[in-house]
């Protein structure tokens, strides 16, 4: 078994930091985050000096019941072979709903959000894990999620649906004992018991991040110190199995180097608490290729993952009827309803795929277009999960286009939640800042002129010249520009 040792995941933001910490036995990158022939100078150091660095996805949305973008697959995989990395890890989640499936338009949640935990997704996440161990060339890992809400009708607990994925497709698992935590506040579940129903045989390393609690409801924020009962839950699977690596998460309002070695130095401690010490790492010592020849094989192509031998088989489910997913209408840029799409016979392979889709579409639909939410589900927790997925799309438009906030000041963030409401992103997060600022503009605004004329100034260097066409859609948009012009 490979073994990692203690790690932290880097960011541009404390690169530095990482570098000159000890102890740091290997590092995690969001993989979307890195550009195979640019590889930031840092990273490239580390590596040098045999650190290892595993790349970690966000945006395959597994978990959804389209099948996984080959080319999104593509590029996870090159990112995997530039950085020398011994495995890939992705999440458990949906990230995207609509299309084919629906024959709606396609949604973007721009956040990772839970499957139900039930046969038909089971199912249909097992092909889509099989897909991408196919597609990749080095072991993958799949990571519990954080969720401030419940699927009705679900048929099997977490540890239950872990249990049989692992069995099902021989996939590492990435237990993230934070989100554990999580869930543990915001849906009831018993973490201890998850840790009981695990197949603690697949983990292929830890992870351990900090949030807050507002309002009874958990935010796993990766901003905030990592609480105490998130590294008893740590401390508790130490005590159950040696994990082979354990990071240690921050995202947002990064601390002084001295506090994230303190905070690493409480990962190890919780470790040791368990009963064992940190792992060592193995693949320092002689560079990071040398983790490439550790006993662990990615599933070969177009044959069946071998199983995973579990020591005590979970209990099976209690029956339960689960609820008819509501068909989606996703309004349309016009507004126009689309039809809702025949279903395919009961016994044809693509219906689990179909039922799963129509589900997570009426989901993501009341999330991000403001459609009603779909029954059975807490419209209470809806709301909030729609508003942090506002939030943190106002929040990720301002690092990508910093100018907006600049230019609006104070009005940023009201200004864009209330865009946001109703209108699903549609082409990225790019896109949606300069559709912010056209539908700013086209209403006329800001009022003050001198803020109007800094922004349509902004919005003009950014949007470029547009295509001839005679598609209404090009008409007018070209109407539009001009009349921007002319303000």
């Amino acid at each position: 078994m490979l073994r990692l040792g203690t790690g932290i995941g880097w960011r541009p933001e404390i690169a530095e930091a990482v570098e000159a910490m000890p102890g740091v036995d290997w590092v995690e990158v969001v993989a979307e985050n890195v550009c195979p022939g640019h590889l930031p100078d840092s990273l490239a150091r580390l590596r040098e000096r045999g650190a290892v660095v595993v790349p970690h996805g966000v945006s395959l949305g597994l978990g959804g019941a389209d099948r996984p973008d080959e080319q999104r697959l593509a590029a996870l995989a090159e990112r995997a072979e530039v950085l020398g990395a011994p495995l890939v890890t992705e999440h458990i989640a949906f990230v995207r709903a609509g299309g084919r499936l629906t024959a709606s338009p396609g949604l973007e949640a721009g956040h990772l959000l839970p499957v139900p935990r039930t046969r038909d997704s089971l199912d249909v996440l097992c092909a889509n894990i099989r897909a991408a161990q196919q597609a990749l060339p080095v072991p993958l890992a799949v990571e519990n999620i954080a969720a401030l809400f419940a699927w009705p009708a679900e048929e099997l607990t977490e540890g239950q649906f872990l249990y049989e994925l692992a069995e099902r497709t021989g996939v590492r698992l990435l237990v993230d004992v934070a989100n554990l935590h999580t869930n543990h506040v915001n849906r009831g579940e018993d973490p201890a018991e998850a840790l009981d129903d695990l197949p603690l045989e697949a983990l292929a390393y830890v992870h351990v991040a900090g949030g807050v609690e507002r309002d009874g409801v958990w935010h796993d924020s990766h901003a905030h110190p990592v609480p105490k009962p998130v590294l008893e839950l740590l401390t508790d699977l130490a005590s159950r199995v040696s994990p082979p690596g354990v990071l240690l998460e921050r995202d947002e309002d990064f601390p002084e180097p001295a506090e994230l070695e303190r905070e690493l130095a409480g990962v190890r401690a919780a470790v040791a608490a368990g009963g064992g010490a940190p792992p060592p790492a193995t693949a320092t010592a002689s560079g990071p290729d040398a983790a490439l020849s550790a006993p662990v094989q990615p599933v070969p192509p177009a044959q069946p993952a071998p199983p995973v031998t579990l020591v005590t088989p979970a209990p099976p489910a209690p029956p339960v009827t689960p609820v008819t997913p509501v068909t989606p209408v996703t309004p349309t840029p016009s507004g126009t309803p689309v039809a809702p799409v025949t279903p395919p016979p009961p016994d044809s392979p693509d219906a689990p795929r179909q039922r799963l889709a129509l589900a997570q579409t009426a989901l993501l639909s009341a999330l991000v277009a403001g459609t009603p939410a779909p029954e059975g589900f807490d419209r209470v927790r809806l709301g909030v999960q729609a508003r942090a997925l506002a939030a943190k799309r106002a929040a990720v438009v301002a690092k990508v286009a910093p100018e907006l906030p600049d230019i609006l000041g104070g009005a940023y963030r009201p200004a864009f939640l209330g865009y946001a409401h109703g209108r699903p992103m549609a082409g990225g997060y790019r896109r949606d800042a300069l559709d912010f600022a056209e539908c700013l503009l086209r209403d006329g605004l800001p009022q003050d002129a001198r803020t109007r004329r800094r922004l349509r100034e902004w919005w003009l260097d950014r949007a470029g010249p547009r295509p001839r066409s005679h598609r209404p859609a090009a008409r007018l948009a070209r109407a539009t520009r001009r009349v921007l012009l002319r303000r």
